[in-house]
C-alpha cells in the first residue's frame, strides 16, 4: 500500500479480458491529436483522511448516552471537495455533522465544498478488540456493498455510493484517546489500468471547447441540485457541452464525445485520485467499456481553471477481467486500507477544566448505562440545593452533591472558619481561618468542580426562643425575608445547623411553601445520628398519614439551647466518622426522593432483610435512619405528622400564613406562644388532669397501701 499522498497502481495478473466492448473516446479535442501513443500504468493517489475534534466529542456523547456497549455499525458521512491547491490534496473529512444520521439531527446541507460520501463506523469497546478485529472480513463486507451498488445500477442513480468508506475505531473516554483506521474500498482489475496521456484540460480542449466546458461545469458545480454529485458525464455534441449524471449514459449515446468526470481530490499533476477506480469498474461492468477519457476536475482556490484540471485516456479490462475470489463469482477483491492505524489524544488539546468536567460526567454516565438506567442526570443537573449550615455536615453534604452531578448549591451560615474547623470540615484550610464560612465554602467547591454554580449567604437564622428587640427587629426581618426567598428559589433544602431551634424557622417556611419542597434533616450526637426527610406541608398533602418533621416528636416548643454552655457544649462533639456517614446518607436519601414519582409526598418504606429482593432501582425510601456507631447499627423508622407540632402542624402553618413575620417575631419573644397556638398547652393540661385522676383512684384498686 502506498503512503498517503503517493500514487498507487492497480495490481496486475495473467488474466485476460473478454470480447471487445464500446469505447468512449475524445473526438475533436485538441489533446486527442497530440496525445502520446505509448501506454503506461496509471497510478492512483490514495484518499487522505481527516477527523475534527468535534467528531470525537460527538462520538463520545453518542457512546455514553446511546450506544454504551452496543457494537452495531454506525452510518456516518464524510465530506470532501475537489482539490483546490496545487500542492495539497483534499482529504475526506469527518466532522460532528458526520454523525447526524445517528444523532437524529438534521443532515447538513451539501454545497460545493461539502460533497457527501457514505460511510460506516465500527466502534469497538476495548483496545484489544480494535487490534484483533478481522479487517479482511470487514473489507469483504464493505466491498460487497460497493459491488452491489454498481451491479444493481444504484451507483448510477446516486454516484456518491462509489465513494463508500468505513472506519474502525476505539474510544478511550477516560483518557480521551482515540484509535482509528480508515479504509476506502476500491474494486480491482486483474491487470493494471493503463493510460496514454495525462495532460491539462486546457491543452486537451480547443479554445472554443474550453469555454463551453467551463460554462457547463460551473453550472453543474453551482447548482444546489448537482453540486454534491461528484461523478458525472461530460457530454460534447454539435449543440454544445453539457454535464449529465451517470444515469444519462444511454441518453448520451451517439454523441460526438463523452468523457467521464469526477471531483478529483488529488493534487499531483500526473496522477488522478482514488475515487476514479470504482468509476472505471462501473464503466466496465455496466457499459462494457475498455477505453475512456476521464476529466479530473480540480479547482484553484475554489475557482474554475482548466489549467488545473487534467484529462487522461485510460485503458482497462472489461467485466470479465474483474478479480473474483477463487471458486466463486460473488464479490471482487478490493484495496483501500490506509497504511496503518492512527491515534489522537484530545486531552492535550482540551482545556483542563473541560477535562475535569468530562471526567466527572463520565462516572455518572457509566453508572447510568451500566447499573442504573433510570438515573435522571438531567434532573440532577437542574436541581437547586440549599444547605442551611456550612459546618461539619454542610461540607460533607456539599461534596456528595457534587459527586451526584448537582451543580446548583447555595450555603447559608453566619459563622466564620475557626482553627478547629479544617480537620473536620473538609472544605476549609488553615488559611481560611477568620473568613466567612459561606465565602470560603463556595470558593472551595469551585476548586473541586469547575462548572459548579455555588453561592453563599451570610444570614443569621431567626431562632425560636432567641428574643429580639429594638434595632434587632429590622435585621431579623431582613434575615427572615432572605431565608424565605432562598427557600422558594430552591428545590431541596438540607437542615444541617448545629442547634435544634435554628431548624425551626426553615421547617415552617418549607411547610408553608406553595410548591412542595424536599426537606432533608441530619443531626449528630456523640456516636449517634439521625437522617430524615420531612413530609409535605399540611395544605399540600393529599394523602392520609403524611410524614412528620424533625419537631413532630416534641411536646414542647424549641428554646434557646445556647445559653450557659460550657466549653464542651460550645463545639460539636461527635466521633469524626459520624458526619461523613450522616452526610452521605442525607444526600442518598435526597437523590432517591428526587427520583420517586411522588417526590416529597412519597410514603415511607419499611426496613427489609438484605436477602430480600426489592423492586425499586435505587432501593427503599425510608422516613428516618437512626445510626448508632457504638453498635455499628442503623434503624429504619417512620412517624406520621403530629397534629400539635410546633413547626408543621396545620394550626402553626395557618397562623404563619395569616400573620407572616408578626407571627415569627412573637414566637421568638414569647416562650409559650408556639405551644399555645399548636395546642400543646391544652394537651399538657389535659394530661396533668388525667394524671391527677389516676393518682386519686389507682392505688386502692391495685391493693397498694398508701405511702403517706
Amino acid at each position: 500500500m502506498a503512503p498517503p499522498g503517493a500514487p498507487s497502481s492497480s495490481p496486475s495478473s495473467s488474466s485476460s479480458s473478454s470480447s471487445s466492448a464500446s469505447t468512449a473516446t475524445a473526438g475533436s479535442g485538441s489533446g486527442s491529436a497530440t496525445a502520446p501513443t505509448q501506454s503506461r500504468i496509471l497510478k492512483f493517489v490514495p484518499w487522505q483522511s481527516s477527523v475534527t475534534a468535534d467528531f470525537w466529542h460527538g462520538l463520545a456523547n453518542l457512546k455514553l448516552d446511546v450506544l454504551r456497549l452496543d457494537r452495531r455499525p454506525l452510518q456516518i458521512q464524510g465530506f470532501f471537495a475537489p482539490c483546490s491547491h496545487p500542492r495539497i490534496s483534499k482529504p475526506l473529512q469527518l466532522t460532528y455533522e458526520s454523525l447526524s444520521l445517528e444523532l437524529g439531527t438534521e443532515s447538513p446541507a451539501s454545497d460545493r465544498n461539502r460533497c457527501p460520501a457514505p460511510g460506516t463506523l465500527y466502534n469497538t469497546n476495548t483496545s484489544d478488540e480494535f487490534n484483533s478485529i478481522d479487517r479482511d472480513a470487514l473489507m469483504n463486507e464493505e466491498t460487497a456493498k460497493v459491488w452491489d451498488d454498481i451491479c444493481s445500477g444504484r451507483a448510477e442513480e446516486d454516484s456518491n455510493l462509489l465513494n463508500r468508506f468505513f472506519v474502525i475505531c476505539y474510544a478511550d473516554l477516560k483518557e480521551w484517546r482515540f484509535k482509528y483506521w480508515f479504509s476506502f474500498p476500491a474494486l480491482q482489475f486483474t491487470q493494471a489500468v493503463k493510460h496514454t496521456m495525462f495532460q491539462p484540460a486546457s491543452d486537451y480542449f480547443t479554445a472554443e471547447e474550453s469555454l463551453r466546458v467551463v460554462s457547463a461545469c460551473t453550472a453543474w458545480r453551482t447548482s444546489p441540485l448537482t453540486t454534491c454529485l461528484s461523478f458525472f458525464l461530460l457530454h460534447l455534441s454539435c449543440d454544445g457541452v453539457t454535464v449529465r449524471p451517470l444515469s444519462d449514459w444511454e441518453k448520451c449515446q451517439g454523441s460526438f464525445q463523452i468523457l467521464l468526470g469526477f471531483y478529483d481530490p488529488s493534487h499531483l499533476p500526473t496522477n488522478p485520485g482514488w475515487p476514479v477506480r470504482n468509476l472505471l469498474v462501473l464503466a466496465a461492468v455496466r457499459w462494457g467499456l475498455k477505453n475512456v477519457d476521464i476529466l479530473c476536475w480540480r479547482e484553484l482556490q475554489g475557482r474554475t481553471d482548466l489549467r488545473h484540471c487534467f484529462v487522461t485516456s485510460a485503458t482497462f479490462e472489461e467485466f470479465g477481467g474483474i478479480v473474483l475470489p477463487e471458486n466463486t463469482n460473488a464479490v471482487p477483491k478490493a484495496a483501500g486500507w490506509e497504511p496503518s492505524a492512527r491515534s489522537v489524544d484530545l486531552s492535550s488539546l482540551m482545556n483542563p477544566d473541560m477535562l475535569a468536567k468530562s471526567a466527572a460526567d463520565l462516572n455518572l454516565k457509566l453508572m447510568k448505562w451500566r447499573s442504573l438506567p433510570s438515573l435522571n442526570l438531567l434532573l440532577l443537573s437542574k436541581t437547586k440545593c440549599l444547605l442551611l449550615g456550612a459546618g461539619t455536615l454542610g461540607c460533607e453534604v456539599a461534596l456528595r452533591l457534587l459527586a451526584w452531578g448537582i451543580r446548583d448549591i447555595t450555603f447559608v451560615d453566619y459563622g466564620k472558619v475557626g482553627y478547629s474547623n479544617p480537620l473536620r470540615q473538609p472544605l476549609y484550610q488553615i488559611k481560611d481561618c477568620g473568613r466567612s464560612k459561606v465565602e470560603a465554602a463556595q470558593e472551595a467547591l469551585k476548586t473541586k468542580c469547575v462548572d459548579v454554580r455555588a453561592q453563599g449567604h451570610q444570614i443569621s437564622i431567626p431562632m425560636a426562643g432567641h428574643s429580639v428587640s429594638g434595632n434587632q427587629v429590622e435585621e431579623t426581618f431582613d434575615n427572615f425575608t432572605k431565608l424565605q426567598t432562598l427557600i422558594e428559589e430552591h428545590d431541596v433544602i438540607f437542615l444541617l445547623t448545629d442547634t435544634r431551634e435554628s431548624r425551626w424557622l426553615p421547617t415552617i417556611l418549607c411547610a408553608a411553601a406553595e410548591q412542595s419542597k424536599i426537606v432533608i434533616n441530619a443531626a449528630l450526637g456523640f456516636d449517634s445520628f439521625v437522617v430524615m426527610r420531612h413530609g409535605e406541608g399540611p395544605f399540600n398533602s393529599t394523602q392520609d398519614g403524611r410524614l412528620g418533621c424533625y419537631f413532630c416528636t416534641d411536646v414542647v416548643a424549641p428554646t434557646d439551647s445556647t445559653v450557659n454552655r460550657t466549653l464542651d457544649q460550645q463545639c460539636t462533639v461527635s466521633r469524626p466518622a459520624l458526619a461523613p456517614i450522616a452526610g452521605a446518607l442525607a444526600v442518598e436519601m435526597a437523590v432517591v426522593v428526587m427520583h420517586h414519582p411522588l417526590g416529597p409526598a412519597a410514603p415511607a418504606d419499611q426496613a427489609v432483610s438484605v436477602t430480600t429482593s426489592i423492586d425499586q432501582p435505587m432501593g427503599i425510601l425510608p422516613h428516618q435512619i437512626r445510626g448508632f456507631l457504638a453498635h455499628y447499627a442503623q434503624l429504619v423508622v417512620s412517624g406520621i405528622a403530629f397534629d400539635g407540632c410546633t413547626a408543621c402542624s396545620p394550626k402553626i402553618v395557618s397562623e404563619f400564613k395569616a400573620r407572616g413575620f408578626a407571627f415569627i417575631l412573637e414566637a421568638l419573644n414569647s416562650p409559650n406562644y408556639l405551644e399555645d397556638v399548636a395546642g400543646l398547652t391544652d394537651l399538657l393540661h389535659a394530661t396533668n388532669s388525667m394524671s391527677l385522676d389516676w393518682d386519686g383512684e389507682g392505688d386502692s384498686d391495685l391493693g397498694v397501701p398508701d405511702m403517706a
